[in-house]
C-alpha cells in the first residue's frame, strides 16, 4: 500500500496534510524517518510513528456509542448534528470512512455500532440474518396480556404483513422490553401504536450479541470493541 494512503486511513490527516507532515520529517516508519507519499509499505506489519503516537494498520474498526437525545443517525447533515460529529469530536485519532449501523431516531438512546466493516453492517441489517435488537420501553400506561400476545405474534403497523414475532419482558407498570429482528421505519413506536399504546422513551439497550453497560459507557460515549466482542 502506499505510504500516504495508509497515513490516510489512519486518520493522520488528509492526502494534502500527510505529504506535508513526510516533507517535514515527521513521519517514522519502523523507526525511520520516511519522506516519499509514494513509498511502498506492508500495511499488514508495518510501524507508523507521529507526534509519539504508534499507529498500526487495522483493515476494519468497530465501536458502539451509547446515543444521546438530540442527535441523527447518518455520516453528515447540513443542519443537525450527527452521530458522526459527536463521533470524531471525541476520537480524532480514529480512521475515516466510519459510519453507524442501521438508524436509531433522533428522540432515541442506547447502542449504536460504528464501523467500516460494510460487509458485516449489511449482514447484522439484513432481514434473512434475524439478529436481535433489544429496547426498553417506557409507554403511556399499562400492557394488558391481550397486548403482549399481539406484539408477540405481530400487529399490522399499515405495511400489508403482520410485524415478525417478537419477544416482550413485562412486570406490570409502564415499562418493557421487546426484542425484535426486523428494522422497520419507527418499527417499536408504530407496533406499541398498533395495541394502542405510545411510546414516551425508547433506549435501545443491545444488538445481536452486543450488551450496552450504561456505567461503564454513558450517554453520548464511546468505546472501541474488544477482540472476543468483534469476533462474537
Amino acid at each position: 500500500m502506499r505510504l500516504d494512503k495508509l497515513l490516510v486511513e489512519q486518520g493522520i490527516g488528509t492526502r494534502s496534510e500527510v505529504k506535508a507532515l513526510l516533507k517535514k520529517g515527521l513521519i517514522l516508519v519502523d523507526g525511520n524517518k520516511a519522506t516519499r507519499p509514494e513509498e511502498k509499505v506492508d500495511e499488514s506489519s508495518v510501524v507508523i510513528t507521529y507526534q509519539g503516537k504508534d499507529y498500526t494498520y487495522k483493515k476494519f474498526s468497530y465501536y458502539i456509542m451509547n446515543k444521546p437525545k438530540g442527535v441523527i443517525t447518518a455520516t453528515e447533515d447540513a443542519k443537525e448534528k450527527t452521530v458522526m460529529d459527536l463521533f470524531y469530536a471525541q476520537c480524532k485519532d480514529a480512521p475515516k470512512g466510519l459510519s453507524p449501523v442501521g438508524r436509531l431516531d433522533k428522540d432515541t438512546t442506547g447502542l449504536l455500532l460504528i464501523t467500516n466493516d460494510g460487509k458485516l453492517a449489511h449482514d447484522l441489517l439484513s432481514p434473512k440474518k434475524h439478529v436481535d435488537k433489544t429496547y426498553f420501553v417506557t409507554l403511556d400506561g399499562e400492557l394488558s396480556s391481550d397486548d403482549i400476545t399481539q406484539l408477540e405474534n405481530g400487529v399490522h403497523i399499515g405495511e400489508g404483513d403482520l410485524t415478525a414475532p417478537a419477544k416482550v419482558e413485562y412486570e406490570g407498570g409502564n415499562t418493557c422490553y421487546i426484542t425484535i429482528h426486523e428494522g422497520k421505519f419507527h418499527q417499536v413506536k408504530r407496533m406499541f401504536f398498533a395495541v394502542g399504546r405510545e411510546v414516551i422513551e425508547l433506549k435501545r439497550t443491545a444488538f445481536g450479541p452486543l450488551k450496552l453497560d450504561e456505567e461503564k459507557l454513558p450517554l453520548g460515549y464511546f468505546s472501541e470493541l474488544k477482540r472476543e466482542s468483534i469476533d462474537s
